[in-house]
């Protein structure tokens, strides 16, 4: 599949700034759990905040260019069916910080909105 020229992965700050000395993001425990990092298009980030953010504080929003992971092994990056057959991308792999365009502090209202910080 011919994917969108970004990705996005919604981050706890802390485990960011923790998971990423090494030059790659391994994930969340979610994501560990799961084999796969989970990640959304720009339709589906608002979505996601909403569903498995919802009120959390101290976010970061990774914008990552998919292009640079096409050069990974074995086809890290997988577009697979999600809630009700959408499809979402998954990285089987760490994700390395050379494909990383942007990180931007955001939160996600008890409401469920996701807020991008601004001068962040």
């Amino acid at each position: 599949m011919t994917g969108p020229e970004a990705i996005y992965k919604l981050v706890d700050a802390e485990d960011w700034r923790t998971a990423t000395v090494d030059g790659a993001y391994p994930g969340s425990v979610v994501d560990v759990r799961d084999g796969y990092i989970h990640m959304s298009t720009a339709d589906q980030l608002d979505e996601t905040a909403r569903r498995h953010f919802c009120g959390l504080p101290d976010l970061l929003k990774v914008t990552i260019e998919t292009a640079a992971l096409a050069a990974l092994p074995d086809e890290a990056l997988r577009w697979e069916p999600s809630r009700g057959g959408a499809l979402f991308p998954h990285l089987y792999a760490p994700l390395p910080l050379s494909a990383v365009r942007s990180v931007e502090a955001c939160h996600v209202t008890a409401e469920g909105r996701l807020v991008v910080e601004a001068g962040a």
